[in-house]
């Protein structure tokens, strides 16, 4: 072998131009099919990193009659389902997450992402703690009532316990084990652990989890909670053995519980739904990874039989020497051997090329991955994509050199030495050449057909407006600075923020909301007329957004009739809201819907009246490919000047970071 190895470097030498033509195809197909590969190896083929992922399910809480899927759960909703459910779940832990700001010894602040999870959290996903102990069952005990029923003083609460996380502890603590058993900040939560370096919460990136909070506390839940109080989002654990049917039975036997036990389950039509982790967590990107891989695979195809075209033309022009060599004793064994080493050389070096390619084509990749890509940061170069790109070499070489291997190593002797000239060959195995050609214009067309259909689908989603203009928007998100002030002074702060981000020049118009479009994150509440105060079935969901007089002319969202919000609406009083054109369509089908009212419950367990004062166009707020429900907007002003966080910029040249008033973060 060492020696036909030899050969066929010093036949590829001879023919640098096919040798060049040969690997160069072949380095195209092969580097994209593993680029691809470790894409969808990373996201639908690697297992997740918890312990026995197989048997993680998500717990959804669906109000069907509203349209409402995958939602949040109250206590009440959670203890049942973990109480009633254990034959079939060996546990159930919620999680809820979000930012804040944690100051420093010096009074500058840093914004941390925290989670707040149920005591046996991370049990239920196998994760370790390095250093320290796991929360217990008493570290998430509720906080016992007083006798007045108002909240205790500082001096008699329950402490809370935090874990941290390897990163955060490192970073802020410089891994110092003395932080243990002292609170992370003054009069904050006391540290008690360290959870394992890289772990990470994996939920869809339209549910808004942060996937590495630097901070883990852990939750004092109360059964005496309503069960309309929603902030969880559930993982559960199967028992070993149990199928995904069995315990989504019994997870039906406690919704129809929870939906006797409260009258708003029962007209929202509660239903709670169990799907296993790994398939649910890629459901929305699967089809078209599938497709990605299915092109690649199409496109190696191709390029193997362009080297195999290469190659019987290269047999047949050496039809002659074959011939000379078998009229010597040559078996055809060995000028097999000869054309295989050729063959497997070009792939080796056709398979090395590829894996550069793949390596520059995966780093690209990653630049450009899309927001709802799950575990797109763990796409690498790990084995299973080394040994598929090894495969991918090796099954080429066999595609496209056994064939011409096999015809070029039988010739006829007689007939190729009485030939007049060496081009003789090129007309033996016309029928192999034929059904290469066929079966690549075959997969051509089938490459072409797909890609012309995706072309059209990305055409389409180009087409969507998303009901606002982003171009010249600039966004960030702010969190604290509001604790613990009065209305006013909360108020305060927001001017001050708008005066300081209008000044920086460049800057057309500023303004916040709680959550921006396409973020994803957004809270369905209740919304009905009239008849819906005798009917509760008749109340419906939208998607609500609070704002700051002055977003719909900043984002550019299009007035359809009345108006926007002004400072004379920024308050608790009076109630007033617009609404997009998909409810006013629903609610008042005459077309008038400025000037009506609906019914919409926000502060109070009872709906109050809320004044609808303008309609503007709907706007996609979790993906252009989808519509969403309808949705209605409040002024800051009517919770008290706490809830936008997400600011807007609308520039008119390019600002660049550092541009005072702004001080760069230490």
């Amino acid at each position: 072998m060492i020696e036909d190895f030899r050969y066929a470097v010093r036949a590829l030498r001879s023919s640098p131009a096919f040798a060049a033509a040969a690997v160069l195809t072949l380095t195209l197909g092969i580097g994209a099919s593993t680029a691809i590969f470790s894409v969808a190896d990373a996201v639908l083929l690697r297992p997740l990193p918890y312990r026995d992922p197989n048997r993680l399910v998500y717990a959804c809480s669906d109000m069907r009659k509203r349209n409402v899927y995958d939602h949040l759960w109250s206590n009440a909703d959670y203890f049942d389902l973990r109480d009633h459910a254990s034959s079939a779940l060996e546990d159930v832990a919620g999680v809820r997450t979000g930012r804040g700001n944690l100051p420093h010894d010096d009074g500058t602040a840093e914004q941390i992402g925290f989670a707040t999870v149920t005591p046996n959290f991370f049990r239920v996903l196998g994760a370790r703690i390095v250093l320290g102990r796991d929360f217990t069952e008493s570290d998430g005990e509720a906080q016992p009532p007083t006798a007045d029923g108002t909240p205790p003083p500082p001096d008699q609460r329950l402490p809370a316990y935090a874990i941290l996380s390897q990163e955060f502890f490192e970073r802020r603590f410089g891994g110092n084990p003395a932080v243990l058993g002292q609170p992370v900040v003054k009069n904050g939560p006391v540290a008690i652990g360290v959870l394992e370096r890289g772990f990470e919460l994996l939920f869809r990136p339209d549910k808004d989890i942060e996937r590495t909070p630097d901070l883990w506390m852990a939750a004092r839940l109360s059964h005496s909670e309503p069960r309309t109080s929603i902030s969880q989002r559930l993982i559960a654990r199967m028992r070993p053995g149990v199928t995904i049917q069995h315990a989504q039975a019994q997870a039906d036997a406690v919704a129809e519980q929870c939906r006797a036990a409260e009258p708003i389950n029962a007209t929202a039509g509660l239903q709670f739904r169990l799907e296993p982790m790994q398939p649910y967590l890629v459901a929305q990107v699967r089809p078209a990874i599938l497709a990605l891989m299915g092109a690649v695979v199409f496109l190696l195809l191709i390029a193997c039989s362009n080297v195999a075209n290469l190659f019987l033309v290269r047999s047949s022009l050496r039809s002659r020497d074959l011939a000379v060599r078998t009229a010597m004793g040559a078996t055809w064994w060995r000028l097999v051997r000869q054309m295989l080493a050729e063959a497997l050389l070009v792939a080796a070096i056709g398979s090395a090329l590829g894996f550069g390619l793949a390596w520059v084509g995966i780093r690209e990749l990653l630049a450009i991955a899309p927001a709802n890509l799950p575990r797109f940061d763990s796409i690498r170069i790990d084995p299973a994509v080394l040994v598929f790109s090894m495969g991918a070499g090796l099954a080429a070489a066999v595609l496209f050199g056994l064939a011409p291997a096999l015809r070029a190593a039988r010739p006829d002797v007689a007939q190729v030495l009485r030939a007049s000239t060496r081009t003789s060959g090129l007309s033996g195995g016309s029928l192999l050449s034929n059904v290469v050609v066929v079966a690549e214009v075959a997969l051509c067309f089938v490459l072409l057909v797909g890609s012309g259909l995706m072309f059209r689908s990305f055409l389409a989603l180009q087409r969507i407006h998303p009901g606002f203009d982003a171009r010249g928007i600039l966004t960030f998100r702010a969190v604290g600075g509001k604790n613990g002030r009065t209305p006013e002074e909360r108020a305060a702060v927001v001017r001050q923020m708008q005066s300081a981000l209008a000044a920086i020049p460049g800057v057309e118009s500023v303004t916040a909301a709680d959550t921006l479009p396409l973020h994803g994150s957004f809270f369905p509440y209740r919304w009905g007329k009239e008849d819906a105060l005798a009917d509760a079935t008749k109340f419906q969901a939208a998607d609500t957004q609070t704002v700051l007089p002055g977003y719909f002319e900043t984002m550019r969202v299009p007035l359809l009739a009345g108006r926007t919000f002004n400072e004379s609406d920024n308050k608790p009083e009076p109630r007033r809201v617009i609404v997009d054109q998909a409810l006013a369509a629903k609610g008042f089908p005459s077309g008038r819907a400025v000037g009506q009212r609906i019914l919409m419950r926000f502060r109070t367990p009872q709906p109050e009246w809320f004044e609808i004062i303008g309609m503007v166009a709907h706007q996609r707020l979790t993906s252009l490919a989808e519509p969403g429900r309808e949705q209605a907007w409040l002024a800051d002003g009517y919770w008290g000047f706490r809830a936008v966080s997400s600011w807007v910029l609308r520039a008119h040249r390019a600002i660049r970071p550092g541009t005072p008033p702004w001080r760069a973060p230490p």
